[in-house]
């Protein structure tokens, strides 16, 4: 039986991947320093240690008898990258050359690396694909292909070295829903925490910008669950102890996408009423549409998408309703 260390694993991502991984009957560590996870999200049957990636003391004590890393620690927020540049790259790069090391020192070969859709930018494509150029526009998205690049040098370090080394990105759209009752999106800024947040304070949630060019004139994002965002996880780890090929990068995304209109109608329906929200001005740096291929995670992984607007919107108001 192969060990697995989910750095991250306390937070809602890392939680159901942690969840995923043991369910396939794989062992967990778990690297977290609660920061914004939360101890209660790690599963049960996992072995936590709680610590930074920044710290080497922790990541030898979270790295023991481990056979691959998944590495999801770090900052996540582009809005937030902005207002702490240093901060994001400290935690995102400093953080991801601080586990490389460690994991060498160990011999630990394998990692499957949390990117994000967004070191695309804003793309003038109708849907993205690996071979999209990357422009990020935020230090979150420039500190994510940062970590796709120290994955790739150091694949090319180890092949001259004749060692073992491999590494996979995979790159997330937006992520919604629950798939235990146990983890729950708890960011403020994420699209359906936030609404639900808004309405629990008796307000009106708001949409930035109704005169986009998409059906109606607002933002279209490629939504998936994070249940099956974490079944590519256990699907990259087991090609990975299987020996056999990937590519540097993958998208998970549906290929369709919803507009913000579209999830806060689907928030009403989970919630059995009609949303009536405000329109705001535009956010500046906001493209209209980012909508991912995911055929080659289809090929790989088995990447798809099993739950509908509807049911990843209902999963994310029924467990935050009972939280």
């Amino acid at each position: 039986m192969t060990r697995w260390l989910i750095t991250g694993g306390a937070g809602y991502i890392g939680a159901h991947v942690a969840d995923a991984m043991l369910a396939s009957g794989r062992d967990v560590t778990v690297l977290d320093d609660l920061s914004s996870g939360r101890r209660a999200f790690a599963p049960p049957d996992a072995r936590v240690v709680v610590g930074s990636i920044l710290d080497h003391g922790a990541l030898e004590a979270a790295l023991e008898d481990a056979d691959g890393v998944v590495h999801l620690a770090g900052c996540k927020y582009a809005g937030e990258s902005v207002r702490r540049p240093l901060h994001t790259w400290r935690q995102n790069v400093s953080g991801t050359i601080e586990l490389l090391e460690a994991m060498h020192e160990r011999g630990v070969a394998r990692m499957v690396f949390s990117s994000s859709a967004g070191v695309y930018g804003t793309p003038d494509v109708d849907r993205v694909t690996e071979a999209t150029p990357p422009a990020p526009e935020s230090p979150y998205g420039e500190s994510k292909l940062a970590g796709e690049l120290l994955l790739a040098d150091e694949r090319r370090r180890a092949a001259l070295a004749n060692e073992p080394f491999q590494a996979v990105a995979l790159r997330y759209f937006n992520v919604v829903g629950s798939a235990t009752d146990r983890i729950r999106d708890t960011s403020p800024h994420n699209l359906v925490p936030a609404v639900l947040a808004v309405l629990a304070r008796g307000e009106q949630p708001q949409i930035n910008g109704d005169d986009y060019p998409t059906a109606d004139g607002t933002c279209v994002r490629d939504w998936v669950h994070v249940g099956d965002v974490a079944l590519a996880h256990v699907a990259a780890a087991e090609r990975m102890e299987r020996g056999l090929p990937l590519e540097p990068v993958y998208n998970l995304g549906s290929g369709e996408g919803a507009s913000v209109r579209q999830v806060l109608d689907a928030v009403g329906r989970a919630l059995g009423t009609t949303l009536e929200p405000r329109i705001a001005p535009r956010r500046p740096g906001d493209p209209a549409r980012i909508v991912a291929d995911g055929s080659l995670a289809e090929r790989d992984l088995g990447w798809r998408m099993r739950h509908g607007l509807d049911a990843m919107v209902a999963s994310a108001v029924r467990v935050a309703q009972a939280a």
